[in-house]
């Protein structure tokens, strides 16, 4: 098996943004589900 160094750091870029792109999407997901908790939360009556 051999593994070609050179294609492995060409291809860094590509997987980092990737990642980054599920972290973001993770972020965008988890702040939709905190405002809408917000927002359809029960008034309280006191």
């Amino acid at each position: 098996m051999n593994l070609d160094f050179d294609a492995f750091l060409d291809t860094l870029p590509i997987m980092g943004m990737g990642m980054a792109g599920i972290f973001i999407v993770t972020i965008v997901i988890i702040l939709a589900m905190v405002i809408l908790q917000k927002v359809t939360q029960p008034k309280d009556k006191e």
